[in-house]
């Protein structure tokens, strides 16, 4: 009996001495209620589901920023986006990661893990003032900031290009049809494709609301003129079906090591053009048959993990990169408004919460967080408030990588909490939109728009903003900073002084 007492602790230890396996799933403009296990009553989502039932669902869940390459920009580079001045970026718009900076990639990269992005990048590509040559190596990129291997959408499916780009070449392309991308009109060299500003009957596929009509390719208008390679043009009806297409090549590929893997879907974004066996799952049209879409891509990765047994000892994180939209950009027949608030034919994607995509209030940044590792974390549910920004630091934790005094200034150590082994999560926490709030304990402070500029006085009161609790309100629907403005005046106080400090990481 002892020798089998042993022998299991020994088979247990060696079983956390293998370094696990990372994927990250990670949707575009999903909703905190756009899920099943999170609310949910009119989109089914059965893999993320089994996911979320499998491993901890994190109800106080948030990427840092309310839009997608700001978040982006700080799930990988544990770094506020406001500090380097990201925002969301047009089709030619440079790298906005440092290529000196440490990130994800690199991190898994020093302790020895194979590393790759599939899907969406939205991180620009080219260097600043230098425009990108998508007929030849088109660099730096995400190559250039620690990853092994690529196959992306460069910027967003509703933004030129519309081509694949795998490590530093356009999938497909052809030389004699070469790309050329603009800001207010075709080049003539190439393929020119019809402009939705004057032709509006080209967008056969759906019209678009506002700002989507320039090229217009496969029926849809886009963001920004592209001419040249065609043969070279994605297809949005079987986007989703080419990455994990490209998921299950890589995986099987390296599969004998330890691998990241960041799985950066384009669904819900718009346009949504959700597969036609999709079409129908649901009541609410596209944007609720692309988010059945999206869980069908989670379950195909699932699926793949568990036919090379790699479910075990790998850490599957679920999450969005901001909360939902609903019309942005095209008229699919998705909005419609309730009172005061939009929702998708009455369903909410951000739940109880107030506002979704673009706003500051909870529903732009509370995202489905999902983190499972069969190895080692038990299922539940956690109500500690965590965000992405801080995977970066604690992975280095896991990993035994020492973080030097610059990198990573923001990412705090929450690796106790990510595993489920504390119910204690940050203490404070920034979010982000158009300005930034506080989140202290129960209570949010929301900047005023005279806040966002550095004031030195020491005593100076409060300006002009918004206070909330969270515990009482959790919809912020009624504003307390006038009962309240010792405490807004030391949220503001606290806030403005992260912000000088350049970091939060000690």
């Amino acid at each position: 009996m002892p020798h089998l007492l042993i022998f299991l602790l020994l088979l247990a230890a060696s079983a956390f001495a293998v370094q696990p396996n990372v994927v990250i799933i990670y949707g575009d403009d999903v909703g905190y209620a756009d899920v099943g296990a999170y609310g949910s009553e009119l989109i089914p989502t059965p893999n993320i589901d089994r996911l979320a039932a499998g491993g901890l669902r994190f109800t106080d869940g948030h990427c840092s920023a309310a839009t997608c390459t700001p978040s982006r920009f700080s799930l990988l580079t544990g770094v506020h986006a406001f500090r380097h001045g990201v925002r969301v970026l047009g089709p030619n718009a440079p790298l906005t990661i440092p290529l000196g900076a440490m990130t994800l990639p690199k991190l898994f990269g020093k302790a020895d893990y194979a590393t790759a992005v599939i899907g969406k990048w939205h991180l620009g590509i080219g260097q600043k003032g230098t425009p990108v040559d998508w007929n030849g190596e088109v660099k730096p990129g995400p190559l250039e900031v620690g990853f092994d291997y690529c196959f992306l959408l460069p910027s967003t499916n509703d933004r030129v290009p519309c081509v694949y780009l795998e490590n530093h070449r356009v999938v497909n392309h052809d030389p004699n049809d070469p790309i050329f991308i603009r800001k207010t009109s075709p080049d003539p060299r190439s393929t020119i494709y019809p402009d939705g500003k004057t032709n509006r009957e080209a967008m056969t596929y759906y019209q678009s609301s506002h700002g989507h009509n320039n090229s217009v390719i496969n029926g849809i208008g886009r963001i920004g003129y592209m001419s040249g390679g065609k043969s070279a043009l994605w297809n949005d009806e079987t986007m989703a079906d080419e990455y994990v297409k490209q998921m299950r090549s890589y995986i099987a590929a390296n599969k004998e090591k330890p691998f990241f893997l960041f799985f950066s879907s384009q669904d819900i974004h718009v346009p949504r053009v959700p597969h036609p066996r999709f079409i129908g799952k649901t009541e609410l049209g596209h944007r609720g048959d692309a988010m059945v879409q999206f869980d069908w891509s989670t379950g195909e990765i699932m699926k793949t993990l568990e036919e090379h047994n790699l479910t075990e000892n790998t850490i599957v994180i679920f999450s969005s990169d901001n909360g939902p939209v609903y019309d942005d950009g095209y008229r699919d027949g998705t909005v419609t408004k309730t009172s005061s608030k939009e929702t998708d034919h009455g369903h909410d994607g951000s739940g109880i919460y107030r506002g979704g995509k673009y706003q500051i209030y909870e529903g732009g940044t509370r995202v489905p967080l999902i983190v499972r590792w069969p190895a080692r974390i038990k299922p539940g549910i956690s109500d500690a408030l965590v965000s992405q920004i801080d995977l970066l630091a604690s992975f280095a934790k896991l990993l035994d990588v020492e973080l030097g005094p610059d990198e990573a200034r923001d990412s705090r150590e929450l690796l106790a909490s990510f595993l489920g082994e504390s119910k204690t999560g940050l203490p404070f926490m920034i979010e982000e939109a158009k300005g930034l709030a506080l989140r202290r304990g129960d209570w949010k402070y929301i900047q005023g728009k005279k806040s966002q500029k550095k004031n030195k006085k020491q005593n100076a009161k409060p300006s002009a903003g918004q206070l909330y609790n969270l515990k009482a309100d959790p919809g912020e629907a009624k504003n307390v900073i006038a009962a309240h403005p010792e405490v807004a005046k030391s949220l503001q106080e606290q806030l403005q002084q992260l912000v000088d400090a350049g970091g939060i990481r000690e």
